[in-house]
């Protein structure tokens, strides 16, 4: 899995903890906002703080998410890294159901293709 850099402002960690605090959900837009929040909250343990530098987070199935509730994200390739982590967020079966609809629907892949609100079941 490739690093990323990733930086998180004081106002943003604080918006996000007062979210969480008062029962609020934490919705990632993009792997990239994932990897980062999951990155900080593995760290803080569940809480946000300002902070920047390079993740390498791989989260794949087994993986148990400390700060994200919800994320938007394209639909990714088969066999990526990055289904990986939609799979370790909504189960492998329940991924594979969804990406054969897509299919079958004629969904676009890639990045500038169709995307999908994925929550917590």
């Amino acid at each position: 899995m490739h690093e990323e850099f990733y930086q998180l402002s004081q106002t943003s960690a604080d918006m996000l903890n007062e979210t969480k605090n008062n029962g609020g959900r934490i919705i990632a837009i993009g792997t990239t906002s994932i990897r980062t929040l999951e990155t900080i909250g593995q760290e803080y343990d569940g809480q946000f703080k300002a902070a920047s530098g390079w993740t390498s987070i791989f989260i794949s199935p087994g993986y148990q998410f400390k700060a994200v509730d919800a994320f938007l994200t394209n639909f990714h390739l088969p066999k990526s890294t990055l289904i990986m982590l939609v799979s370790a967020f909504l189960g492998r079966e329940f991924v594979l159901r969804s990406y054969h609809h897509a299919v079958e629907e004629k969904y676009r892949f890639f990045s500038f293709g169709d995307a999908m609100f994925v929550k917590k079941r």
